[in-house]
């Protein structure tokens, strides 16, 4: 079995429930706006969404690009005028209430901290991925936390990881994992970074790409076989 020594986690749908904390922010700001929210629109919304955020990761637009111009893309599908900065700096501001747990996330940290260096490899605004991390509880395990808006990359790009491991003290590619539920950003990142790779796949999507990660687990809790530890409860 492999020795590991670090672990480098992704945050949303990893470790934090972001589809829940998205659905929630989502809901307050219709509900701010006094738009009805339908199940369409919420689809419609996922599809955007997830467009921009792939082009992110394909380095073709900006992080700026993404966030400020989903909802007035969302909200001109439906013959509504809207400012997109605006209506992002008000769901960022919902979305920062969300930090539900992914089920035994928290267990599963608090026990790697203490037989392995933990590190935070994410997408995303800085601002809402610290305020999330610190109401959930896992912040303090975590050596650091590595947000593409702070870096000036993004994951899957190998500068993004260059980055990270140029800040992790006796950094060892060899002896370091990293665990996500994307393939084209956490593990495609990873195999381009020469690591190992863990894709959480908790809802048992099938893998249409050719990118193939090292394990693939269901549940956290496989971790701890792939680590080879024992599993202790925290109390």
């Amino acid at each position: 079995m492999k020795q590991y020594r670090t672990l480098l986690f992704d945050v949303d749908d990893t470790i934090l429930d972001f589809k829940a904390a998205e659905a929630l922010a989502l809901r307050l700001l219709f509900e701010d706006q006094n738009i009805p929210l339908t199940d369409e629109m919420k689809r419609q919304y996922k599809t955007i969404n997830q467009s921009l955020w792939r082009a992110f990761e394909e380095g073709k637009i900006t992080r700026d690009e993404v966030v400020n111009t989903r909802f007035s893309a969302l909200f001109k599908e439906y013959g509504y005028e809207a400012d997109g900065a605006l209506l992002e700096q008000k769901y960022r501001r919902f979305l920062e209430k969300g930090h539900q747990l992914m089920d035994g996330a928290f267990d599963l940290i608090s026990n790697l901290q203490l037989q392995f260096d933990l590190y935070i490899v994410t997408n995303g605004v800085s601002k809402t991925q610290y305020k999330r991390l610190r109401d959930s509880g896992l912040f303090p395990f975590f050596k650091d936390i590595f947000v593409s808006e702070d870096t000036g990359c993004q994951k899957p790009m190998k500068e993004y990881f260059d980055y990270v491991f140029a800040r992790i003290p006796q950094f060892s590619a060899e002896h370091t994992l990293i665990i996500g539920d994307s393939l084209t950003a956490d593990v495609k990142g990873g195999q381009l970074a020469g690591l190992d790779t863990c894709w959480f796949n908790p809802d048992l999507k099938q893998n249409e790409l050719e990118i193939m990660p090292t394990y693939e687990i269901r549940e956290l809790e496989e971790l701890y076989r792939i680590l080879n530890i024992e599993h202790s409860v925290s109390c």
